[in-house]
């Protein structure tokens, strides 16, 4: 038995072990426009341009993922995804160079179906100010345990970003370096721990309680091309044939991300979600709701409102969030409602959220 309770130990340590990954191993994909290995300031290091770097055996579900980068002073987007099934579906952290010191200097956001949804997953949790230095080598370090993570900089003691939930389902998956942009960025010295021995030095908040009148589960069709909706105020039999349904539930935040059903694609950019209110009496009530990026509201086959709410359209610091911005006044009947929102999507995020006023 002895044998075997070592070899078990040894494993065991294997398991747990940090493991340095250079980036001259096949246990990488590199892919990109520019995705070189040089010296910069002293570091043996990828330089990556409109790329990936995917650590396709990782196995990583939680533990500790290091590595150093190097970026510029300039817009773009480079970081890791985590526990990533394939390109389109990954846990993703990123850095914003041109808003160092802003409330949006990085951000954490789950992807689904390779949309990115950083419009719909914004503000605690998965934004924090701080200042990214540029041209030189910025040392970070995530720990991830269950649906929890903390991002470090540096030598710092406190977590720069805890991301109080991971809206991905708990699962192994391969890590990602990645700079899908056209200016280079720099990794260095690469290096994970798989383990579930983790310590966050952060805590989660109690849930808020629910509030009365929010939907919380909404029937979504298939997606289809936005296009069929132009000039349409009445929604007639034709226009829905043929749509097939399934539920979605809405997340702790109100917000149903429509893209765990589909990805879009040009002509199939639109879905509706759909609503049934069943009313004691005739009367009108206000309906307060949130969308991203674009919104057709009909009651009973009626147009309502159309909005869009994408990227600076409010303001030119306006990035397409998702939050109760818009409300209409539905006319009820007495019994069975049904409101149909038609949500288009251009990228960063495909959304919606809405609730019943003054119930």
């Amino acid at each position: 038995m002895k044998p075997i309770i070592l070899l078990l130990l040894i494993a065991c340590l294997k398991c747990t072990a940090q493991t340095s990954v250079p980036f001259s191993s096949t246990r990488w994909k590199i892919t990109g426009q520019e995705a070189v290995q040089e010296e910069y300031q002293g570091k043996q290091c990828l330089k990556l341009t409109n790329g990936r770097a995917i650590l396709q055996d990782a196995n990583f579900k939680n533990g500790i993922i290091e590595f150093d980068i190097a970026v510029t002073q300039a817009r773009y987007f480079p970081g890791m995804g985590f526990r990533m099934q394939d390109e389109n579906n990954t846990e993703e952290f990123y850095l914003r160079p041109h808003q160092s010191g802003n409330p949006d200097a990085m951000q954490y956001y789950p992807e689904y179906n390779g949309d990115g949804a950083w419009q719909l997953y914004y503000g605690e949790g998965f934004n924090n100010p701080h200042k990214i230095p540029f041209d030189r080598w910025l040392h970070i370090k995530m720990l991830v345990k269950n649906t929890m993570a903390e991002v470090y900089f540096d030598d710092e003691r406190q977590p720069v970003l805890f991301i109080k939930k991971l809206y991905r389902p708990i699962a192994e998956g391969m890590i990602a370096l990645e700079n899908v942009w056209p200016v280079a960025a720099r990794f260095a010295d690469f290096k994970y721990t798989a383990t579930d021995d983790v310590t966050l030095a952060s805590a989660p908040k109690p849930d808020a309680p629910l509030i009365a009148g929010v939907f919380t589960y909404w029937q979504v069709s298939t997606p289809f091309d936005e296009k069929l909706l132009a000039g349409k105020t009445l929604l007639a039999e034709a226009d829905t044939n043929g749509l097939n349904w399934q539920t979605m539930y809405a997340d702790d935040r109100d917000v149903v991300d429509l893209s765990k059903l589909n990805g879009t694609a040009p002509s199939k950019n639109t879905v509706f979600a759909k609503l049934v209110i069943v009313s004691s009496q005739a009367h009108v009530q206000k309906f307060t709701f949130g969308f991203s990026d674009r919104a057709r509201v009909y009651c009973n086959g009626k147009l309502l409102y159309w909005g869009s709410d994408v990227f600076q359209s409010r303001d030119y610091r306006f990035l397409g969030t998702m939050g109760y911005w818009d409300a209409v006044y539905l006319d009820l009947k007495e019994g069975k409602n049904e409101v149909w929102i038609a949500i288009s999507e251009d990228y960063g995020g495909w959304g919606v959220m809405a609730k019943l006023e003054d119930l």
